[in-house]
């Protein structure tokens, strides 16, 4: 598990101001939801945890040490489009992570090694229900059975921080409550932190350990770009996701 901290952090992209003076405390293992307009800066902050962009100025802190420069296999992402490869199988798929975190420089596993990945992959497969469909390329996949394939893309290294952009936007409601069982099982199984921006307030309710509201405390009509978000409503959640999964 992994604790957050940010610290009057803002992110500019010119004179454009999109987030300005966050200030969070994230414990371990909580699961935050986050809302918020169509861009105001979400997406970004993830962006910043996940370490493909920087702070203009401001700390962002995991485990109370500077975030590391770039990915890291200690941090997941899953997106709402799919990122899979499509010329590789289910496994293969599953696969790739394990061997380029346990091989960096041939991305190949071999013997014991690949034996030991291969049994981790299936029970994973098995565990989100597409161990059937193990050796089938994702053109043959559902859209549903390919969010839960990158879902396990994204856990199947055990980060300690997983971040969700709108994993569930495109799915249907039935296919959707399959998913919010799967995911809190995943989390509550990995004691990840969990990040996850979604446009359905009742959905994060329903999942969130924490609620953060991003929105523009300022506007200036002739200057849109001059503020930038911060968060506005910070919620903690009684009944955290963990005790609904149990019961």
């Amino acid at each position: 598990m992994a604790s957050v901290t940010v610290k009057r952090l803002w992110k500019e992209y010119g004179r454009q101001v999109v987030l300005e003076n966050l200030n969070l405390r994230i414990e371990d293992g909580e699961f935050v939801t986050i809302v918020g307009a169509s861009g105001c800066g979400k997406t970004t902050f993830l962006r910043l945890l996940l370490g493909v962009e920087k702070p203009t100025r401001g700390e962002l802190l995991i485990d109370d040490k500077p975030i590391p420069p770039e990915p890291g296999p200690d941090r997941g992402i899953v997106f709402q489009r799919y990122s899979l490869f499509p010329h590789l199988t289910v496994t293969e798929n599953l696969l790739l992570g394990l061997e380029f975190t346990g091989s960096r420089f041939l991305g190949r596993l071999f013997g014991a090694k690949r034996r030991t990945a291969l049994e981790k992959a299936n029970a994973l497969l098995d565990s989100i229900g597409l161990y059937a469909a193990r050796d089938k390329y994702p053109s043959q996949l559902s859209g549903g059975m390919q969010q839960r394939l990158s879902i396990a893309q994204s856990v199947i290294c055990e980060p300690e921080i997983l971040l969700l952009d709108e994993p569930f936007g495109a799915l249907d409601p039935g296919i959707r409550a399959d998913m919010h069982e799967i995911i809190l099982r995943l989390w509550s199984q990995n004691r990840m932190t969990v990040f996850m921006i979604s446009h359905d307030l009742k959905e994060s309710f329903q999942l969130g350990t924490r609620l953060l509201v991003f929105d523009k405390r300022r506007q200036d009509p002739q200057d849109p770009d001059a503020y930038g978000a911060t968060v506005t409503y910070n919620l903690p959640l009684k009944a955290k996701a963990t005790d609904r999964l149990a019961a």
